[in-house]
Protein backbone atom coordinates (compact mmCIF):
# COMPACT_ATOMS: atom_id res chain seq x y z
CA UNK A 1 0.00 0.00 0.00
CA UNK A 2 2.88 2.37 0.78
CA UNK A 3 3.96 2.25 -2.69
CA UNK A 4 0.70 2.74 -4.46
CA UNK A 5 0.28 5.59 -2.41
CA UNK A 6 3.41 7.29 -3.58
CA UNK A 7 2.71 6.30 -6.85
CA UNK A 8 -1.20 8.05 -6.55
CA UNK A 9 0.73 10.86 -5.29
CA UNK A 10 3.09 11.19 -7.75
CA UNK A 11 0.28 10.61 -10.41
CA UNK A 12 -1.82 13.77 -8.92
CA UNK A 13 0.93 15.68 -8.52
CA UNK A 14 1.78 15.93 -12.43
CA UNK A 15 -1.51 15.59 -13.74
CA UNK A 16 -2.81 18.66 -11.70
CA UNK A 17 0.31 20.49 -11.56
CA UNK A 18 0.01 20.60 -7.77
CA UNK A 19 3.29 19.92 -5.26
CA UNK A 20 3.80 17.11 -3.71
CA UNK A 21 4.03 18.31 -0.02
CA UNK A 22 0.22 19.87 -0.60
CA UNK A 23 -1.10 16.43 -1.49
CA UNK A 24 0.99 14.15 1.04
CA UNK A 25 -0.92 17.18 4.08
CA UNK A 26 -4.12 16.63 2.12
CA UNK A 27 -4.29 13.06 2.84
CA UNK A 28 -3.01 13.63 6.28
CA UNK A 29 -6.16 15.97 6.82
CA UNK A 30 -8.12 13.70 5.15
CA UNK A 31 -7.42 10.41 7.30
CA UNK A 32 -7.75 12.48 10.31
CA UNK A 33 -10.99 13.88 9.06
CA UNK A 34 -12.60 10.12 8.53
CA UNK A 35 -10.91 9.68 12.67
CA UNK A 36 -12.51 12.02 13.98
CA UNK A 37 -15.89 10.84 12.10
CA UNK A 38 -15.56 7.53 13.58
CA UNK A 39 -13.73 7.80 17.13
CA UNK A 40 -15.37 11.75 18.19
CA UNK A 41 -13.94 15.24 18.29
CA UNK A 42 -12.95 14.75 21.78
CA UNK A 43 -9.92 12.80 20.68
CA UNK A 44 -6.47 13.30 20.23
CA UNK A 45 -5.70 12.22 16.99
CA UNK A 46 -2.34 12.44 14.87
CA UNK A 47 -1.44 10.96 11.46
CA UNK A 48 1.70 11.48 9.62
CA UNK A 49 2.82 10.00 6.42
CA UNK A 50 5.99 8.82 6.09
CA UNK A 51 7.19 10.80 2.44
CA UNK A 52 10.05 8.49 1.55
CA UNK A 53 8.34 5.24 2.14
CA UNK A 54 4.40 6.05 1.88
CA UNK A 55 4.00 4.45 5.45
CA UNK A 56 0.99 5.66 7.21
CA UNK A 57 1.04 6.05 11.35
CA UNK A 58 -1.85 7.55 12.97
CA UNK A 59 -2.74 7.52 16.65
CA UNK A 60 -5.59 8.30 18.68
CA UNK A 61 -4.52 9.69 22.66
CA UNK A 62 -1.27 7.73 21.25
CA UNK A 63 -2.56 4.47 20.60
CA UNK A 64 -1.70 3.20 17.10
CA UNK A 65 -4.80 2.93 14.68
CA UNK A 66 -5.09 0.66 11.91
CA UNK A 67 -7.13 2.08 8.59
CA UNK A 68 -9.29 -1.14 8.09
CA UNK A 69 -10.96 -0.26 11.70
CA UNK A 70 -12.57 2.99 10.48
CA UNK A 71 -14.99 1.84 8.16
CA UNK A 72 -16.91 2.88 5.18
CA UNK A 73 -18.35 5.67 6.56
CA UNK A 74 -14.71 7.06 7.73
CA UNK A 75 -13.61 5.99 4.41
CA UNK A 76 -16.62 8.16 2.68
CA UNK A 77 -15.63 10.96 4.19
CA UNK A 78 -11.88 10.53 3.69
CA UNK A 79 -13.09 10.84 -0.26
CA UNK A 80 -15.53 13.54 0.09
CA UNK A 81 -12.12 15.90 2.11
CA UNK A 82 -9.79 14.72 -0.54
CA UNK A 83 -11.85 16.18 -3.56
CA UNK A 84 -12.42 19.22 -1.64
CA UNK A 85 -8.64 19.64 -0.88
CA UNK A 86 -7.37 19.01 -4.02
CA UNK A 87 -9.90 21.59 -5.82
CA UNK A 88 -8.91 23.90 -3.46
CA UNK A 89 -5.25 23.26 -4.39
CA UNK A 90 -5.57 23.25 -8.27
CA UNK A 91 -7.18 26.56 -8.08
CA UNK A 92 -4.09 27.68 -5.85
CA UNK A 93 -1.76 25.86 -8.62
CA UNK A 94 -4.01 27.84 -11.33
CA UNK A 95 -3.41 30.99 -9.71
CA UNK A 96 0.13 31.04 -8.87
CA UNK A 97 0.93 29.84 -12.44
CA UNK A 98 -1.37 32.11 -14.41
CA UNK A 99 -1.19 35.20 -12.27
CA UNK A 100 2.90 35.52 -12.67
CA UNK A 101 2.41 35.17 -17.01
CA UNK A 102 -0.20 38.24 -17.01
CA UNK A 103 0.97 39.79 -20.01
CA UNK A 104 2.29 37.02 -21.60
CA UNK A 105 1.19 35.10 -25.08
CA UNK A 106 -0.93 31.92 -24.83
CA UNK A 107 -1.89 29.42 -27.19
CA UNK A 108 -5.40 27.55 -26.57
CA UNK A 109 -8.61 26.15 -28.13
CA UNK A 110 -11.57 27.97 -28.70
CA UNK A 111 -14.57 25.95 -26.79
CA UNK A 112 -17.36 27.55 -27.05
CA UNK A 113 -19.69 31.06 -27.34
CA UNK A 114 -21.29 32.15 -24.23
CA UNK A 115 -23.41 34.90 -24.89
CA UNK A 116 -20.39 37.32 -26.84
CA UNK A 117 -17.79 35.77 -24.61
CA UNK A 118 -15.47 33.53 -25.85
CA UNK A 119 -14.35 30.86 -23.62
CA UNK A 120 -10.73 29.18 -24.69
CA UNK A 121 -9.35 25.76 -23.00
CA UNK A 122 -6.23 25.90 -21.91
CA UNK A 123 -5.39 22.57 -21.33
CA UNK A 124 -5.34 22.56 -17.61
CA UNK A 125 -8.31 24.90 -17.37
CA UNK A 126 -10.52 27.72 -19.11
CA UNK A 127 -9.86 31.35 -20.18
CA UNK A 128 -12.71 34.04 -21.22
CA UNK A 129 -11.89 36.50 -23.83
CA UNK A 130 -14.95 38.98 -23.20
CA UNK A 131 -16.78 40.81 -26.26
CA UNK A 132 -14.81 43.77 -25.35
CA UNK A 133 -11.50 42.02 -25.77
CA UNK A 134 -12.58 40.27 -29.35
CA UNK A 135 -11.36 42.01 -32.62
CA UNK A 136 -14.26 43.79 -34.37
CA UNK A 137 -15.98 40.85 -37.07
CA UNK A 138 -13.57 38.46 -36.11
CA UNK A 139 -15.65 34.89 -35.86
CA UNK A 140 -14.02 31.64 -33.77
CA UNK A 141 -15.45 28.02 -34.29
CA UNK A 142 -15.29 25.53 -31.63
CA UNK A 143 -11.70 24.04 -32.23
CA UNK A 144 -9.98 27.12 -33.51
CA UNK A 145 -6.58 27.91 -32.31
CA UNK A 146 -7.01 30.98 -30.10
CA UNK A 147 -4.03 33.00 -29.29
CA UNK A 148 -4.50 36.13 -27.56
CA UNK A 149 -2.69 37.77 -24.00
CA UNK A 150 -3.13 37.31 -20.58
CA UNK A 151 -5.14 40.21 -19.60
CA UNK A 152 -6.36 39.31 -15.85
CA UNK A 153 -6.36 36.46 -13.41
CA UNK A 154 -8.88 37.08 -10.69
CA UNK A 155 -9.29 34.23 -7.72
CA UNK A 156 -12.76 33.50 -6.23
CA UNK A 157 -14.25 31.23 -3.76
CA UNK A 158 -15.32 28.66 -6.46
CA UNK A 159 -12.98 28.98 -9.44
CA UNK A 160 -10.17 31.19 -11.38
CA UNK A 161 -10.94 33.50 -13.61
CA UNK A 162 -8.33 34.18 -16.53
CA UNK A 163 -9.66 37.07 -18.85
CA UNK A 164 -7.68 37.22 -22.03
CA UNK A 165 -7.47 40.02 -24.59
CA UNK A 166 -7.14 40.58 -28.43
CA UNK A 167 -7.66 44.21 -28.30
CA UNK A 168 -4.92 45.32 -25.84
CA UNK A 169 -1.54 47.20 -27.43
CA UNK A 170 0.56 44.99 -25.43
CA UNK A 171 -0.89 42.18 -27.47
CA UNK A 172 0.91 43.70 -30.55
CA UNK A 173 4.33 43.98 -28.45
CA UNK A 174 4.51 40.48 -27.78
CA UNK A 175 3.26 39.52 -31.23
CA UNK A 176 6.61 41.52 -32.16
CA UNK A 177 8.46 39.72 -29.39
CA UNK A 178 7.29 36.23 -30.96
CA UNK A 179 7.83 37.13 -34.35
CA UNK A 180 10.77 39.51 -34.21
CA UNK A 181 13.99 37.92 -32.44
CA UNK A 182 15.51 41.92 -32.46
CA UNK A 183 12.88 42.80 -30.54
CA UNK A 184 12.43 39.79 -28.20
CA UNK A 185 16.56 40.24 -27.60
CA UNK A 186 15.43 44.16 -26.95
CA UNK A 187 17.95 45.30 -29.82
CA UNK A 188 15.14 47.03 -30.79
CA UNK A 189 12.78 48.64 -28.68
CA UNK A 190 9.36 49.34 -29.05
CA UNK A 191 9.45 53.32 -28.02
CA UNK A 192 5.47 53.86 -28.59
CA UNK A 193 2.58 52.30 -29.90
CA UNK A 194 -1.28 53.27 -30.34
CA UNK A 195 -3.82 50.96 -31.93
CA UNK A 196 -7.44 50.68 -33.09
CA UNK A 197 -8.54 47.19 -32.97
CA UNK A 198 -8.79 45.71 -35.75
CA UNK A 199 -8.33 48.54 -38.00
CA UNK A 200 -4.91 50.04 -37.88
CA UNK A 201 -1.97 50.12 -35.76
CA UNK A 202 1.06 52.54 -35.38
CA UNK A 203 4.17 51.36 -33.90
CA UNK A 204 7.54 53.40 -33.33
CA UNK A 205 10.78 51.41 -33.08
CA UNK A 206 14.24 52.22 -32.56
CA UNK A 207 17.21 50.23 -32.74
CA UNK A 208 20.49 50.40 -30.36
CA UNK A 209 22.92 48.67 -32.98
CA UNK A 210 23.67 51.06 -35.76
CA UNK A 211 23.91 48.05 -37.70
CA UNK A 212 20.57 47.14 -37.47
CA UNK A 213 17.79 48.67 -39.41
CA UNK A 214 14.68 48.55 -36.80
CA UNK A 215 12.05 49.08 -39.77
CA UNK A 216 13.57 46.75 -41.86
CA UNK A 217 14.00 44.23 -39.16
CA UNK A 218 10.62 44.28 -38.37
CA UNK A 219 8.81 44.20 -41.60
CA UNK A 220 11.47 40.70 -42.56
CA UNK A 221 12.39 39.47 -45.84
CA UNK A 222 9.65 40.54 -47.99
CA UNK A 223 7.31 41.32 -45.29
CA UNK A 224 7.56 37.71 -44.04
CA UNK A 225 7.59 38.91 -40.20
CA UNK A 226 5.08 41.31 -40.31
CA UNK A 227 2.81 38.89 -42.38
CA UNK A 228 2.46 36.62 -39.42
CA UNK A 229 1.57 39.28 -36.91
CA UNK A 230 -0.91 41.12 -39.91
CA UNK A 231 -2.06 37.05 -40.07
CA UNK A 232 -3.02 36.88 -36.38
CA UNK A 233 -4.60 39.97 -36.07
CA UNK A 234 -7.21 39.94 -38.75
CA UNK A 235 -5.39 41.54 -41.43
CA UNK A 236 -5.28 44.66 -39.10
CA UNK A 237 -2.98 47.26 -41.16
CA UNK A 238 0.56 48.00 -39.15
CA UNK A 239 2.31 51.31 -39.80
CA UNK A 240 6.32 50.57 -38.51
CA UNK A 241 7.33 54.39 -37.26
CA UNK A 242 11.17 55.03 -37.07
CA UNK A 243 11.73 56.41 -33.61
CA UNK A 244 12.98 59.55 -33.35
CA UNK A 245 13.94 62.06 -30.18
CA UNK A 246 12.96 65.16 -32.30
CA UNK A 247 8.59 65.25 -31.97
CA UNK A 248 9.09 67.28 -35.35
CA UNK A 249 10.72 64.41 -37.29
CA UNK A 250 9.08 61.72 -35.40
CA UNK A 251 5.25 63.66 -36.46
CA UNK A 252 6.48 63.84 -39.47
CA UNK A 253 7.20 59.82 -39.76
CA UNK A 254 4.10 58.95 -37.82
CA UNK A 255 2.19 60.77 -40.67
CA UNK A 256 4.00 58.72 -43.18
CA UNK A 257 2.99 58.43 -46.45
CA UNK A 258 2.02 62.05 -46.55
CA UNK A 259 4.32 64.38 -47.30
CA UNK A 260 4.74 67.18 -44.50
CA UNK A 261 5.64 70.62 -45.32
CA UNK A 262 6.43 72.36 -41.77
CA UNK A 263 5.67 71.32 -37.86
CA UNK A 264 5.39 73.83 -35.46
CA UNK A 265 5.32 73.01 -32.06
CA UNK A 266 3.21 74.36 -29.15
CA UNK A 267 4.69 73.30 -25.76
CA UNK A 268 2.48 75.27 -23.49
CA UNK A 269 -0.53 73.86 -25.15
CA UNK A 270 0.98 70.29 -26.19
CA UNK A 271 -0.29 70.39 -29.52
CA UNK A 272 1.35 70.67 -32.86
CA UNK A 273 0.61 72.42 -36.29
CA UNK A 274 1.68 70.16 -39.26
CA UNK A 275 1.60 72.10 -42.77
CA UNK A 276 0.91 69.75 -45.48
CA UNK A 277 0.12 70.90 -49.34
CA UNK A 278 -3.57 70.58 -50.39
CA UNK A 279 -2.73 67.34 -52.20
CA UNK A 280 -1.37 65.57 -49.01
CA UNK A 281 -4.47 66.92 -46.68
CA UNK A 282 -6.32 63.89 -46.97
CA UNK A 283 -3.57 61.89 -46.84
CA UNK A 284 -2.57 62.83 -43.45
CA UNK A 285 -5.57 63.30 -41.99
CA UNK A 286 -6.92 59.43 -43.53
CA UNK A 287 -10.21 58.04 -43.11
CA UNK A 288 -12.26 59.58 -40.77
CA UNK A 289 -9.30 61.41 -39.35
CA UNK A 290 -7.66 57.45 -38.40
CA UNK A 291 -4.23 58.49 -39.63
CA UNK A 292 -3.50 61.92 -38.00
CA UNK A 293 -5.63 60.24 -34.30
CA UNK A 294 -2.99 57.60 -34.22
CA UNK A 295 -0.09 59.57 -34.85
CA UNK A 296 -1.41 62.07 -32.13
CA UNK A 297 -1.48 59.18 -29.83
CA UNK A 298 1.83 57.76 -30.91
CA UNK A 299 3.95 60.95 -30.25
CA UNK A 300 1.83 62.21 -27.41
CA UNK A 301 0.82 65.48 -29.37
CA UNK A 302 -2.21 67.01 -30.43
CA UNK A 303 -1.85 67.08 -33.95
CA UNK A 304 -3.70 69.96 -36.07
CA UNK A 305 -3.37 69.46 -40.13
CA UNK A 306 -3.55 73.11 -42.04
CA UNK A 307 -2.92 73.69 -45.75
CA UNK A 308 -0.21 76.56 -46.60
CA UNK A 309 -3.45 78.84 -47.25
CA UNK A 310 -5.47 78.10 -43.72
CA UNK A 311 -2.27 78.37 -42.18
CA UNK A 312 -1.36 81.53 -43.60
CA UNK A 313 -4.90 82.93 -42.62
CA UNK A 314 -4.67 82.02 -39.28
CA UNK A 315 -0.84 83.77 -39.20
CA UNK A 316 -2.01 86.90 -40.89
CA UNK A 317 -5.41 87.24 -38.61
CA UNK A 318 -3.05 86.68 -35.41
CA UNK A 319 -0.41 89.00 -36.97
CA UNK A 320 -3.39 91.84 -37.97
CA UNK A 321 -4.71 91.32 -34.21
CA UNK A 322 -1.82 91.85 -32.20
CA UNK A 323 -0.74 94.90 -34.04
CA UNK A 324 -3.46 96.77 -33.31
CA UNK A 325 -2.67 96.62 -29.66
CA UNK A 326 -0.13 99.03 -28.47
CA UNK A 327 3.43 97.34 -27.82
CA UNK A 328 3.32 94.45 -29.91
CA UNK A 329 6.23 95.14 -32.49
CA UNK A 330 7.54 92.89 -34.87
CA UNK A 331 10.28 91.68 -32.29
CA UNK A 332 7.58 90.27 -30.07
CA UNK A 333 5.37 88.61 -32.87
CA UNK A 334 9.19 87.29 -33.81
CA UNK A 335 9.34 85.73 -29.78
CA UNK A 336 5.80 84.37 -29.93
CA UNK A 337 5.88 82.81 -33.48
CA UNK A 338 9.07 81.29 -31.59
CA UNK A 339 7.21 79.35 -28.89
CA UNK A 340 4.57 77.54 -31.39
CA UNK A 341 2.02 79.93 -30.89
CA UNK A 342 0.37 80.72 -34.59
CA UNK A 343 -2.96 81.99 -34.01
CA UNK A 344 -5.42 83.80 -31.53
CA UNK A 345 -6.83 80.70 -30.38
CA UNK A 346 -3.72 79.64 -29.12
CA UNK A 347 -2.66 82.66 -28.11
CA UNK A 348 -6.71 82.76 -25.69
CA UNK A 349 -5.88 79.58 -24.54
CA UNK A 350 -2.54 79.54 -23.02
CA UNK A 351 -3.13 83.03 -21.18
CA UNK A 352 -0.98 85.36 -19.88
CA UNK A 353 1.09 83.69 -17.91
CA UNK A 354 3.85 82.35 -20.62
CA UNK A 355 3.97 85.35 -22.05
CA UNK A 356 5.22 87.32 -19.18
CA UNK A 357 7.34 84.55 -17.52
CA UNK A 358 9.02 82.84 -20.77
CA UNK A 359 9.36 85.99 -23.31
CA UNK A 360 9.03 88.89 -20.36
CA UNK A 361 6.09 90.68 -21.67
CA UNK A 362 4.76 93.01 -19.17
CA UNK A 363 1.89 92.06 -17.49
CA UNK A 364 -0.73 94.35 -18.61
CA UNK A 365 0.82 94.07 -22.55
CA UNK A 366 0.49 90.58 -22.19
CA UNK A 367 -3.23 91.00 -20.47
CA UNK A 368 -4.19 93.31 -23.24
CA UNK A 369 -2.89 90.53 -25.85
CA UNK A 370 -4.53 87.91 -24.45
CA UNK A 371 -8.04 89.61 -24.27
CA UNK A 372 -7.63 90.91 -28.02
CA UNK A 373 -6.75 87.62 -28.96
CA UNK A 374 -10.00 86.12 -27.09
CA UNK A 375 -12.34 88.93 -29.21
CA UNK A 376 -10.81 88.15 -32.38
CA UNK A 377 -11.03 84.61 -31.58
CA UNK A 378 -14.54 84.83 -30.83
CA UNK A 379 -15.39 86.70 -33.85
CA UNK A 380 -13.73 84.53 -35.77
CA UNK A 381 -15.79 81.40 -34.59
CA UNK A 382 -18.99 83.73 -34.96
CA UNK A 383 -18.28 84.11 -38.87
CA UNK A 384 -17.32 80.41 -39.59
CA UNK A 385 -20.72 79.13 -38.01
CA UNK A 386 -22.62 81.30 -39.96
CA UNK A 387 -20.92 80.10 -42.96
CA UNK A 388 -21.31 76.59 -42.47
CA UNK A 389 -25.10 76.91 -41.07
CA UNK A 390 -25.61 78.59 -44.70
CA UNK A 391 -24.19 76.49 -46.35
CA UNK A 392 -26.83 73.83 -44.36
CA UNK A 393 -29.57 75.90 -45.05
CA UNK A 394 -30.94 76.16 -41.72
CA UNK A 395 -30.53 76.44 -38.07
CA UNK A 396 -28.23 79.62 -38.82
CA UNK A 397 -29.30 81.74 -35.79
CA UNK A 398 -28.92 79.11 -33.24
CA UNK A 399 -25.66 78.13 -34.94
CA UNK A 400 -24.21 81.63 -34.50
CA UNK A 401 -25.60 82.55 -31.26
CA UNK A 402 -24.09 79.48 -29.70
CA UNK A 403 -20.60 80.06 -31.72
CA UNK A 404 -20.93 83.52 -30.23
CA UNK A 405 -20.95 82.26 -26.49
CA UNK A 406 -18.33 80.05 -26.96
CA UNK A 407 -14.58 80.96 -26.58
CA UNK A 408 -12.83 77.95 -27.02
CA UNK A 409 -14.70 77.46 -30.33
CA UNK A 410 -13.29 80.32 -31.57
CA UNK A 411 -10.15 78.84 -30.53
CA UNK A 412 -10.08 76.11 -32.28
CA UNK A 413 -11.46 77.04 -35.24
CA UNK A 414 -8.75 79.96 -35.41
CA UNK A 415 -6.33 77.59 -35.01
CA UNK A 416 -7.31 74.83 -37.08
CA UNK A 417 -8.30 77.81 -40.06
CA UNK A 418 -10.52 80.39 -39.99
CA UNK A 419 -13.08 80.11 -43.01
CA UNK A 420 -11.73 77.01 -44.58
CA UNK A 421 -13.91 74.94 -46.68
CA UNK A 422 -13.39 71.67 -45.37
CA UNK A 423 -14.58 69.29 -42.02
CA UNK A 424 -11.58 68.85 -39.40
CA UNK A 425 -12.02 65.43 -40.33
CA UNK A 426 -9.30 64.32 -37.80
CA UNK A 427 -11.99 65.00 -34.61
CA UNK A 428 -15.31 63.05 -35.59
CA UNK A 429 -16.16 59.62 -36.56
CA UNK A 430 -13.98 56.38 -35.60
CA UNK A 431 -12.46 53.42 -37.11
CA UNK A 432 -14.85 51.40 -40.15
CA UNK A 433 -17.28 54.01 -40.92
CA UNK A 434 -18.08 55.04 -44.11
CA UNK A 435 -15.40 56.93 -45.96
CA UNK A 436 -16.82 61.02 -47.10
CA UNK A 437 -14.40 61.31 -50.11
CA UNK A 438 -11.44 61.27 -48.33
CA UNK A 439 -8.06 60.07 -50.14
CA UNK A 440 -6.29 57.26 -49.61
CA UNK A 441 -5.90 56.64 -45.97
CA UNK A 442 -1.98 56.13 -46.49
CA UNK A 443 0.40 53.29 -46.88
CA UNK A 444 -0.18 49.86 -45.15
CA UNK A 445 1.56 47.17 -44.67
CA UNK A 446 0.61 44.86 -47.43
CA UNK A 447 1.34 41.57 -46.41
CA UNK A 448 1.65 39.91 -50.14
CA UNK A 449 5.50 38.92 -51.13
CA UNK A 450 7.13 40.74 -54.03
CA UNK A 451 9.94 39.65 -56.01
CA UNK A 452 12.10 42.02 -54.44
CA UNK A 453 11.72 44.48 -51.14
CA UNK A 454 8.13 44.74 -49.83
CA UNK A 455 5.05 45.29 -51.54
CA UNK A 456 2.75 48.52 -49.53
CA UNK A 457 -0.96 48.77 -50.07
CA UNK A 458 -2.57 52.20 -50.34
CA UNK A 459 -6.28 52.16 -49.24
CA UNK A 460 -6.85 52.20 -52.85
CA UNK A 461 -5.61 49.25 -53.70
CA UNK A 462 -2.80 50.98 -55.51
CA UNK A 463 0.34 48.76 -54.68
CA UNK A 464 4.12 50.79 -54.25
CA UNK A 465 7.06 48.69 -53.78
CA UNK A 466 9.56 49.56 -50.85
CA UNK A 467 13.45 47.95 -51.79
Amino acid sequence: MSSDLLHMVDAISREKNIDKENIFIDIETGIASAMRRAYGEAQEIVVKIHRGSGKIEATLDGRPVSMVELGRIAAQTFKQVMIQKLREDERSSLFEEYSKRVGTLITGVASRMEGGTLVVNLGRGEAIIPRSEQLPGETHHPGDRVRAMILDVRESASQIRIVLSRTHPDFIKRLFEAEVPEVAERIIEIRALAREPGYRTKVAVSSIDMKVDAVGACVGVRGSRIKNIVEEINNEKIDIVRWNESSQILITNALKPAEIKEVFLCFELGHAVVVVADDQLSLAIGKRGQNVRLASRLTGWDIDILTPVEYDRSLDLMESTLRAVAGVDDVLLDKILAIGIISVGDLALVGAEPLVQELEVPQDLAERIVAASEEAAKRAAVTEAARLASQDGAGATETVEAAAGTGELGGSLAREGIGDDRSDLSAVGGPGEADRGDGPEGTTIDVTPSASGVVEEDSEGRNVRIE
